[in-house]
């Protein structure tokens, strides 16, 4: 696929990678700068495959930007679904904190470092990491209902690749994915990101609208 690709000489190319390649800083800041000491098997290939694209980079001579996302939600993959269906639990574990990036951001990224033909790691998150019972506290606020169950971490039954996102903690900078490619983003926080979601589920999808006129 390489040899394929290479062959077809692309502009740039824009990989999308995960913040879990950091691994656990015992929830201290982290930048691009930061030492990857992934835990995860899943980050561990992650890491192993951002350096082959930037091999493959050197080689074809052409740009390539490493995007390192957060925790990924949007229409269809937020919390609001496990809220009405009544499965959703508030996991409680002190000092845990996550970043998020909404979809719309991630788009708006690879956009901008496709234009900007920018190379080198940038990581795709928020502006503010957060517990995670807090943004499903606030999803309940936002749908008028109570909060879900609150649960101690160590006795939630979470499945081993939950409990292995609970294994690391930190707190991600975003400054140079501002600065390099000039993103503004449009859910700076779950605050906006949520309200964002549930405008979009309720905003008539075009093939509907077309079929009503």
């Amino acid at each position: 696929h390489h040899v394929e690709l290479a062959a077809a000489r692309p502009r740039s190319l824009v990989y999308l990678s995960t913040v879990g390649v950091y691994g656990d800083h015992g929830g201290g800041w982290v930048d691009e700068t930061s030492e990857c000491r992934p835990v995860s098997k899943r980050s561990v290939e992650r890491l192993k495959a951002e350096a082959e694209w930037v091999r493959f980079g050197d080689e074809a001579g052409t740009p390539v930007a490493i995007v390192r996302l957060g925790g990924i939600y949007g229409p269809g993959r937020g919390p609001f679904e496990k809220i009405r269906s009544g499965t959703a639990r508030r996991i409680l574990k002190p000092g845990q904190v996550f970043n998020r990036i909404h979809v719309e951001d991630i788009a708006a990224i690879v956009d901008a470092a496709f234009e900007r033909r920018a190379s080198g790691v940038f990581n795709g998150v928020d502006d503010e990491p957060a517990p995670p019972e807090d943004v499903l506290s606030h999803a309940a606020k936002l749908l008028g209902v109570l909060p879900p169950p609150a649960i101690p971490f160590d006795t939630a039954a979470l499945s081993p690749m939950a409990r292995s996102f609970y294994g690391e903690n930190k707190r991600v900078r975003n400054d140079r994915m501002k600065r390099e490619l000039g993103v503004r983003l449009a859910c700076p926080t779950y605050r906006e990101g949520l309200p964002a979601i549930l405008a979009a589920e309720a905003a008539p999808s075009p093939k509907a609208s077309a079929i009503s006129s």
